[in-house]
C-alpha cells in the first residue's frame, strides 16, 4: 500500500519525499515476502509434528493407526456431518480415494502444510476439485509464490556464480 501511496502522491500529504516513500514501500514488501516464506515453512513443519503425534500419517510409508469412517485423519476428531449434508459449524470433504475429512482440516494439509496427497493413504488430491469456487484459489496461487521465492532465495548464490562466471569469460566486466 505505500508503493501505491507513494504513485498516487499520497506521500506528499505527510511532506514525504517520493524516494524515501518508495525505498520504505519496497523494503515491507520484501520483509512481508520474506516473513511469508518462512511462516509457510514453519506452517509444514507444524503439519508434520501434528499429524505424525495423531498417529495416521508417517513420513515413511503406512499409517500406524487405523482410519474408522467418523474419524479425520488430520486433526484426529469425531466427524458428525455426512458429506452430502450441509453442516452448521464445520462441512466434510470426501476424497477420491473415499477418506473422509472436516473440509478446513483438508484445506489446511493441502494449503498451509503444502501436502497434495491423502493423510491417510498418500494418494494425490485433486486441488482443482477442492477449489471449485475462484474465490479460493489465489491461496494456492500464493504458496506457489511463496515456494518459488524460497527457491530463488537458496539458489540466489549458485545464479550469481554463474552470472558472474559467464560475464568474466565473456570479458564483459
Amino acid at each position: 500500500m505505500a508503493v501505491m501511496f507513494t504513485l498516487f502522491g499520497l506521500n506528499l500529504l505527510f511532506k514525504i519525499k517520493p524516494e524515501d516513500a518508495m525505498d520504505f514501500g519496497i523494503s515491507l514488501l520484501f520483509y512481508g515476502l520474506y516473513y511469508g516464506v518462512l511462516e509457510r515453512d514453519f506452517a509444514e513443519m507444524c503439519a508434520d509434528y501434528m499429524a505424525s503425534t495423531i498417529g495416521f500419517y508417517s513420513e515413511s510409508g503406512m499409517p500406524t493407526k487405523h482410519l474408522s469412517d467418523s474419524v479425520c485423519a488430520v486433526c484426529g476428531q469425531q466427524i458428525f456431518v455426512d458429506v452430502n449434508e450441509e453442516g452448521i459449524i464445520e462441512n466434510t470433504y470426501r476424497l477420491s480415494c473415499n477418506h473422509v475429512f472436516h473440509e478446513f482440516c483438508i484445506r489446511g494439509w493441502c494449503i498451509v502444510g503444502k501436502k497434495q496427497t491423502c493423510p491417510y493413504c498418500k494418494e494425490k488430491v485433486d486441488l482443482k476439485r477442492m477449489f471449485s469456487n475462484p474465490w479460493e484459489r489465489p491461496h494456492v496461487m500464493y504458496g506457489q509464490l511463496l515456494d518459488w521465492l524460497r527457491y530463488l532465495v537458496a539458489w540466489q548464490p549458485v545464479i550469481i556464480g554463474l552470472v558472474q562466471g559467464i560475464s568474466y569469460i565473456l570479458g564483459l566486466e
